[in-house]
């Protein structure tokens, strides 16, 4: 009875003029609403479709290491290998795009992918107690004597917000991050349909009860906000969320949901860029790849998911320490870990790259790529395509070179901090290339791209001291073009207090700590590095040769006056790295080179690299100038060293001007160190105190590797003469020399007298009248009988027979006494 009384009363009010108003009204109101919800539904679902259809995320391009070479012979296991190919990217997995792997009791099965490198090729690495001990290759079934591992990706570049991600996919996230990031940020993630209406209740109930918030997005609301929205907290923003989340619900999987969002959560800074998703995380935070991430890292990268900044375990341990906890705990609870894993877990402390942030890449050598893509290839948009750039860094030597100025440095700033005076915290420089291709192995620009990221690589500095050689190998080469006097590495000077006039003005330099050596040799003077017959020799070589063969080696900028002899004009020290290919390369210089080549998406060539070289110095004084730089680390400036352990063949020059300087290489690599202050204040430490210290550690390190051992000896070239000289003279040594010691010439400028202040040769003792069983004689010119003793002297002792008793001497006549002196 009510019911109908009710339905009465409601069509009566309907039938009233009120009525019909407001009824249209309402179903005004649910029509314009239901239009509103489907145009903002359809509009929003095309610009889904389109963000999905062209991908969620730029692509740009990615920058590889040079390939690593595994060698018959190699110390290697299976792990160690296994490992190798995983940092690369390769699984198990046959699908995997990059490649994949099949390990075997006699060793490992490789396999690579569509998107592996052009140089890759399929094969079989066996192993035996830990040794390489054969290679085939699958592609024609042959054997081979190495095999070139996959390019390791240092990096891909920043985009045009200069964020920067690598990009994973849902089967290469392990379990255990899975398990993390929905522990801490969405625990029904894979169960609700975009909404969690317990958690959402929750959060109803902490805002109300203990006046604080409480999060309610799920991982899926997070997606829709990265992707499309701003961080705005409006109405209007949260409406736009819950309608892009109810599509996306809708358009993917759980799965493709979490892959996306594994790629675009935001992770906090690296030095000047922003760390989208957990492939670049953990490459920076770790350094390893993602698939051999551990419980306790894992829990780390999704503590950081909350605030990354405050919690960046790089500068805030203890706060990034306490989050990773609270998200152990919650695995805990939701059965993804053993109590014994939490406790394991929970206990262990946060293990960084080594290294810290710039440990993760090379940041100084990448901003040289993009400033040589910016200037070679400025039609290419490398910002918003996926072009692969093999460049030349070994990231073995890079790993290295980052850890040896970290401990030179530590010395250094042990020195100075004993000094009276405060001196702000020194920089440094490091640039390491073939000493034959110029191709640069390893570089670091300073000791914290972080704070700095001023590229002193680049920053033009006077070299000083390690100019000399361009000096002397100027002074040298005269004798090549019959200018007179012939100079030779034992032509003499005298170092004193010396005035020099040039272009009607005084030149007045000075020797370190003040000190005069008198006369000296042009050996002496450059392993002494002594300023006075420095630039004595280049005024008897000429300014404008000088000058002329330092522009011609890459030196740009330098003027031919006396100041030139000592390294008064500024150059780079990649430009010097450029520069000693002349002595490294038997007198070719070769311009440095940090791309090898660039391939499009698809693998197509879009540029190889061809070196840039021309001859600026004879081999033969090539030669001599490395022959006196040798002395250099052998008993001169750089003779520390030896003492710190680096043993090999190898050439050298320190340098002190305002900063401090070592140049130096073997037939392997060559190595620049630079240490100085960015203010260009002078740095009360010479060269052979701040940068040799870091030079050795990285060489010492360096030559471990199998394709850096086998340090060979600097051979002569045709046309040098080697021979026996005694040190006081500089004529050729006798038998009686005490101290006699090879010395190179260029042939025909060999001194041909013998020594006078010992002995005119021969064994003839003048004290008696008995004469001596004569010496054997000699034959050919004085040179090859000098050369000859120096071989004999290099040669083992032959075991001696026993000798009879001598018969006694005949007397002889006066007469024949006398003639028997002047046989």
């Amino acid at each position: 009875m009510r019911r109908q009384v009710s339905r009465a009363a409601f069509f009566r009010v309907l039938k009233h003029p009120v009525g019909k108003v407001l009824a249209g009204l309402l179903a005004f109101s649910a029509i314009a609403v239901f239009g509103v919800f489907t145009y903002f539904w359809v509009h929003y679902s095309r610009i889904i479709d389109e963000k999905l259809r062209r991908g969620p995320f730029t692509e740009t391009a990615q920058i590889y290491a040079t390939p690593e070479p595994v060698s018959l012979g190699d110390p290697l296991t299976a792990d160690e290998l296994v490992g190798a190919l995983r940092h690369r990217g390769y699984t198990e997995t046959r699908s995997n795009r990059v490649g994949w792997y099949h390990q075997r009791p006699d060793g490992v099965e490789i396999f690579p992918g569509v998107d592996s490198s052009a140089s890759s090729e399929p094969g079989v690495i066996f192993l035996e107690k830990n040794v390489v001990t054969r290679i085939v290759s699958n592609r024609d079934n042959t054997e081979r004597q190495t095999y070139l591992l996959e390019p390791e990706l240092i990096t891909n570049l920043f985009d045009r917000n200069r964020e920067k991600r690598r990009l994973v996919r849902f089967d290469d996230i392990p379990k255990v991050l899975v398990h993390a990031v929905i522990s801490i940020e969405d625990k029904r993630f894979f169960e609700h349909a975009g909404f969690d209406p317990i958690r959402l209740l929750r959060t109803v109930w902490v805002d109300v009860t203990q006046n604080r918030r409480f999060g309610a997005s799920t991982i899926s609301m997070q997606l829709a906000r990265l992707l499309w929205l701003s961080k705005d907290k409006t109405w209007q923003r949260k409406a736009t969320e819950a309608l892009i989340t109810l599509q996306l619900e809708q358009k993917l999987t759980k799965e493709q949901i979490f892959e996306y969002y594994s790629n675009q959560v935001d992770l906090g800074q690296s030095k000047s860029f922003a760390i989208h998703g957990f492939g670049e995380a953990i490459q920076v935070y770790f350094g390893r790849d993602i698939r051999d991430l551990r419980v306790e890292e894992a829990a780390l990268l999704a503590a950081l998911i909350q605030r990354p900044n405050y919690l960046n375990p790089f500068r805030h341990p203890d706060r990034a320490l306490a989050r990773r906890n609270i998200v152990l705990s919650l695995m805990k609870e939701n059965g993804f870990i053993t109590d014994l894993q939490y406790l394991d877990a929970s206990k262990s402390p946060i293990k960084l790259a080594e290294g810290g942030e710039e440990s993760s890449d090379a940041p100084y050598f990448v901003d040289l790529v993009l400033d040589d893509l910016q200037e070679n290839f400025s039609d290419i948009d490398f910002q918003a395509n996926s072009y692969r750039i093999y460049s030349t860094l070994d990231m073995k030597l890079q790993r290295d070179a980052l850890e040896s100025v970290r401990i030179g440095l530590e010395e250094v700033d042990g020195l100075l901090a004993k000094m009276r005076r405060k001196y702000p915290r020194p920089q440094v420089a490091l640039v390491c290339v073939d000493p034959h291709t110029a191709e640069v192995k390893a570089l670091i620009g300073g000791r914290n791209y972080g704070a700095s990221q001023l590229n002193r690589v680049l920053a033009r500095r006077q070299p000083g001291s390690i100019f000399k050689p361009f000096v002397y190998a100027a002074a040298l080469n005269t004798a090549l073009e019959g200018v007179e006097p012939v100079i030779t590495p034992v032509t003499q000077v005298v170092d004193e207090a010396t005035t020099f006039f040039f272009d009607g003005k005084e030149y007045q330099p000075n020797n370190f700590r003040q000190e005069f050596h008198g006369t000296v040799t042009l050996r002496q003077a450059l392993a002494k590095s002594m300023n006075i017959p420095t630039v004595k020799f280049a005024e008897m070589a000429g300014y404008d040769t000088v000058a002329e063969l330092a522009r011609n080696a890459g030196l740009v900028g330098v003027r031919p006056t006396p100041a030139v002899a000592l390294g008064a004009y500024e150059v780079t020290p990649l430009d010097i790295a450029g520069a000693y290919t002349i002595f490294s390369n038997g007198g070719t210089w070769v311009r440095h080179n940090i791309i090898k080549e660039i391939r499009s998406s698809s693998g197509g060539l879009i540029h190889n690299y061809k070196p840039v070289q021309h001859p600026v110095l004879d081999p033969r004084t090539s030669y001599m100038v490395v022959n006196l730089m040798q002395e250099v680390l052998r008993s001169g400036t750089g003779a520390n060293a030896r003492t710190r352990g680096f043993g090999l063949p190898a050439a050298g020059k320190t340098g002190t001007s305002h900063d401090a300087w070592f140049a130096g290489f073997t037939s392997k690599l060559l190595c620049i160190v630079w240490v100085g202050f960015d203010d260009n204040q002078e740095l009360p430490l010479e060269g052979a105190k701040a940068a040799l210290p870091i030079w050795t550690e990285f060489m010492k390190r360096a030559h471990r590797y199998r394709e850096y051992r086998g340090v060979q000896e600097f051979t002569p070239p045709d046309g040098i003469a080697v021979v026996d000289i005694d040190p006081l003279t500089g004529l050729l040594a006798t038998a009686s020399c005490p101290n006699p010691r090879p010395e190179v010439f260029f042939a025909g400028t060999q001194p041909v007298e013998l020594c006078r202040l010992h002995g005119a040769g021969g064994r003839t003792q003048i004290a008696g009248w008995d004469a001596e069983t004569p010496e054997p004689a000699r034959t050919g010119s004085a040179p090859q009988q000098a050369a000859a003793r120096s071989r004999a002297k290099a040669a083992p002792d032959a075991p001696k027979a026993p000798q009879a008793p001598a018969p006694p001497a005949e007397k002889r006549s006066v007469w024949d006494r006398i003639r028997s002196i002047f046989r």
